[in-house]
């Protein structure tokens, strides 16, 4: 029995430390609610009230959920990780196949990590309005969409983990709006007073997630910076909104009109942008809906750096097989070259002295 429990142990440590993180020294985590709102029900709370009388009660609702982690000679900017749609702060963490996420990768190189669930999403399931959870059978829209492929098989190059067990656990962390889909406002709102309690930070953003990310920066003064992975929308000055592009994709990519002096606010911090590949290039429509979602997508970035630094902001563009990386999918935090995808973002805040 000693020598099985002896083999069994050896085995689990092998496992363990194939994806294992490096040792690191942690002074304070934990978890948070920040932002949402307050709904109050008709009549009067008399101290006794019922499930069958309510009248008084109130609701808190439509707050983001924080996880955070400190570590030991942190530096001085923290790191705020905003996910996108179908998702929740399991995007940033482990990978489907076990590997570290980019929580884990920036806190082993001395970030202070702050994790969010999106309201209505999550742990931050607590909504204002009355919803409907679907059971919609939807994994292969998204796996098509995300360019991992055409289930059941991958693309050829493609960076994504392989394996029935990978493909599982990626399939099992979509997750579901608790009531309609908030709105942008409700979301900034969210990561507004989240940036409260994180602090000066980084504000980094993937899909969905981008939207409601330029807003936060505008509004909030703790951005001190944004790295958005492959970001759904973009903002443009109200009398230079491009038109939306012709697309087989049931996704328009359109971009979001702010006024002038809003703009202007985001051309005062660093901002980098990345996109992964199995993107076709030029202004023709494919009939791989999954591909052309992100062709008009590549397209408006491209636009939206331009106009951004028309206007004198500090803009980055990167399209990942340009600087030899090589096979992303959507989520490039996840993918195998996850880590060339994190030192390539790392070299970016050296250069632009946010990595101190």
């Amino acid at each position: 029995m000693k020598k099985f429990l002896a083999a069994m142990t050896a085995a689990s440590l092998f496992t363990a430390t194939a994806f294992a993180m490096k040792p690191v020294t942690i002074i304070e985590q934990g978890s948070f609610m920040a932002g949402g709102k307050v709904i109050t029900a008709a009549g009067t709370y008399n101290g006794f009230n019922d499930f069958k009388d309510l009248s008084g009660n109130t609701l808190h609702g439509d707050h983001a959920y924080c996880f955070y982690q400190i570590p030991k000679k942190a530096k001085n900017l923290s790191m705020v990780f905003l996910h996108g749609y179908g998702q929740s702060g399991k995007s940033w963490e482990t990978t489907p196949d076990g590997r570290d996420g980019f929580q884990n990768i920036f806190l082993e190189r001395g970030f202070k990590t702050f994790v969010v669930d999106q309201p209505r999403r999550g742990r931050a399931g607590r909504a204002t309005v009355a919803g409907n959870i679907s059971a919609t059978p939807d994994d292969q829209l998204w796996y098509c969409n995300f360019r991992m492929g055409v289930y059941p098989n991958y693309y050829d190059n493609v960076s994504f983990p392989r394996g029935e067990e990978a493909q599982k656990q990626f399939f099992m962390q979509m997750t579901p709006d608790t009531a309609a889909y908030p709105s942008n406002e409700i979301i900034t709102a969210a990561m507004v007073a989240v940036m409260e309690k994180a602090g000066d930070g980084i504000l980094m953003t993937h899909s969905a997630g981008g939207g409601p990310g330029w807003s936060t920066a505008i509004q909030s003064d703790k951005v001190k910076a944004v790295i958005a992975l492959e970001p759904g929308t973009f903002p443009f000055p109200e009398n230079e909104l491009p038109a939306v592009e012709k697309t087989t994709s049931p996704f328009p990519a359109a971009g979001t009109p702010v006024s002038m002096a809003d703009f202007m606010k985001l051309t005062k911090i660093p901002i980098v942008v990345y996109f992964g590949d199995n993107i076709p290039a030029g202004d023709t429509p494919v009939e791989n809906w999954g591909f052309d979602n992100w062709r008009t997508r590549l397209n408006l970035a491209r636009n939206w750096a331009q106009v951004m630094k028309k206007y004198g902001g500090d803009v980055e563009f990167v399209y990942l097989p340009d600087i030899g990386i090589f096979g992303n999918t959507h989520f490039l935090m996840a993918d195998l070259n996850n880590l060339e995808v994190a030192n390539a973002i790392e070299n970016w805040l050296k250069s632009k002295n946010l990595n101190k």
